[in-house]
């Protein structure tokens, strides 16, 4: 305590005693790991020599300082580097939240994309991976230096320059050899700075094909706005151009020049990537975030059984939507009739009025391309989801349309006692075709149906935890929205979590599948509260 005291009260006179009794505060809740974290991210701003010596925050807090990075009047970077690092706990020492440090990314924000991209990657990499890295590099890292950790290695590797900002080729081949998983997070870092090399090279072609003053002028005027907008937010010490380039919320690429050079490679440090982020994502930021039905159907008439264990799936994702900012209405034990009747009222356009998206989830017993109501009577995905289509539902034109189908999508499947099929029993035969769920979207944009199993298959529910797939969506959702993942994103994840799951004989497996008609991304925003679960 003593030490920190010390090292704190060297950082300046003109310093408030209050403002450093929160950095001491903040020092005292972070742990060794989260001192690497903030050293990492810390990379592109403070040279490595003087970050290698820094053994704790406030040694990192001290450099920021020094670099006027941090002051009593400005701690956004601070706020930005926490979280980062997930530490969301402690942005209100720093008077802030998660949402509001959120809404000042665009303009503030200051670790690059490329070291977002690192840290996401150092999070993701287990012990076990870390070894098989360590080995497959075992000729290019120092023979007697100890590598204890994910970031360490990065470290080693940017060193000897193995890697860099646009030499992620290394990166690649390891994660190829390791994890598909892994590589999906370097080639999404990619894609979008292939993004922005493509709007830069339209700029420059719009500027060469306009031939009316007037055009060029339009076209000159806006890039200036944007300019402006990008200059108001620098720091005064030096010309620090703040670019967004990533697909993740408030991801945005900080870098030095002396001077400006007004060519393609200068224009595409400029533009505004908060721009292409619109026309990449939906919009998912309004006033309301939107409806969410579930339909639970656990008892029926006749032969199909009760789904016992229906109730856990509904429960589940009535927490997490309403988390997610919908309002969510729960409707139990629905024919085949009034499932369409619920259509014909959710159909209405005054209810999705300044809303952004709409989402429905059945869970009940199917068969290929349909669900049952309670009274054994089939209909259609297909005809369920086109009472949303622009011309029925106009409100919900252009917003995303999410459904989500737990039910079978074949023939019952002879199970343990805990682990039950939704179909029906295997003496009745179908009374469909084997429909595909792409063939079950309506043939129009902006749809998104998200299928328990494969056409033909069953899909499993435990009587007591609920079904593979609601529980995988569920948690998927919790874990990966805070992150800044899209839809289809998560539900990759989804498919991955039920994949590895089997009944208790280990005989028995699922497979998920989503089909979409999505023109952008859907990102849910991060919700203010923490995951309910």
């Amino acid at each position: 305590c003593f030490q920190a005291e010390f090292s704190l009260s060297n950082m300046g006179d003109d310093i408030s005693l209050n403002f450093r009794q929160k950095l001491l505060l903040i020092d005292d809740n972070l742990g060794t790991e989260d001192v690497a974290a903030l050293k990492f991210l810390c990379l592109d701003l403070i040279p490595f020599k003087k970050l290698e010596s820094a053994q704790s925050a406030l040694d990192i807090f001290q450099l920021l300082m020094a670099e006027e990075y941090l002051n009593e009047e400005d701690t956004f970077l601070l706020a930005e580097l926490l979280y980062r690092i997930k530490c969301h706990f402690l942005l209100q020492k720093l008077n802030y939240t998660k949402e509001r440090v959120q809404e000042y990314l665009p303009e503030k924000g200051r670790v690059s994309p490329y070291r977002q991209m690192l840290y996401e990657l150092a999070e993701n990499i287990t012990s076990d991976m870390l070894k098989e890295i360590i080995f497959l590099l075992r000729d290019h890292l120092p023979k007697r230096q100890p590598i204890f950790s994910a970031l360490k290695l990065l470290i080693l590797l940017e060193k000897q320059g193995l890697l860099t900002e646009s030499n992620v080729k290394m990166l690649e081949e390891i994660c190829t050899s390791v994890s598909p998983d892994l590589l999906e997070t370097v080639n999404s870092y990619k894609r979008e700075k292939d993004v922005i090399c493509k709007l830069t090279s339209s700029y420059n072609a719009l500027w060469r094909n306009y031939k009316h003053t007037w055009e060029k002028v339009l076209l000159l005027a806006s890039l200036i706005y944007y300019l402006f907008l990008l200059l108001v937010s620098l720091p005064r010490q030096e010309n620090t151009l703040p670019i967004k380039e990533s697909s993740r919320p408030g991801s945005t690429k900080v870098f030095s020049s002396p001077q400006v050079h007004w060519s393609a490679c200068c224009l595409l440090d400029f533009f505004p990537f908060s721009f292409l982020q619109k026309l990449t994502s939906y919009k998912m930021d309004g006033p309301k975030r939107g409806f969410c039905l579930v339909i639970n159907n656990v008892k029926f008439d006749g032969y199909l059984g009760e789904r016992k264990g229906s109730c856990k799936d509904a429960g589940e994702l009535k927490q997490v939507f309403t988390w997610l900012g919908l309002e969510v209405e729960i409707y139990k034990d629905q024919t085949a009739k009034e499932i369409k009747d619920l259509m014909e009222i959710w159909q209405d356009s005054e209810k999705h009025i300044n809303r952004d998206c709409f989402i429905c989830c059945i869970l009940s017993h199917g068969e290929s391309g349909a669900i049952y109501g309670k009274d054994g009577e089939l209909i259609s995905i297909r005809t369920i989801m086109s009472y949303f289509t622009a011309k029925q539902c106009p409100a919900l034109a252009e917003k995303p349309k999410l459904f989500f189908i737990q039910a079978c999508q074949g023939q019952k499947i002879q199970c343990p006692v805990y682990v039950e099929p939704d179909a029906q029993v295997p003496k009745l035969p179908s009374v469909q075709q084997k429909i595909s769920p792409f063939e079950s979207i309506p043939e129009e944009a902006d749809f998104l149906l998200g299928m328990a199993t494969i056409d033909g298959y069953a899909s499993f529910r435990h009587v007591e935890q609920g079904t593979w797939y609601i529980q995988a969506l569920c948690s998927k959702l919790q874990l990966l929205v805070p992150r800044g993942e899209d839809i289809l994103s998560i539900l990759t994840e989804v498919n991955e979590d039920v994949s590895r799951r089997a009944d208790s004989l280990g005989k028995k497996k699922q497979m998920p599948q989503p089909a979409y008609t999505l023109r952008k991304k859907i990102i849910f925003p991060v919700p203010r509260d923490p995951p309910p679960s």
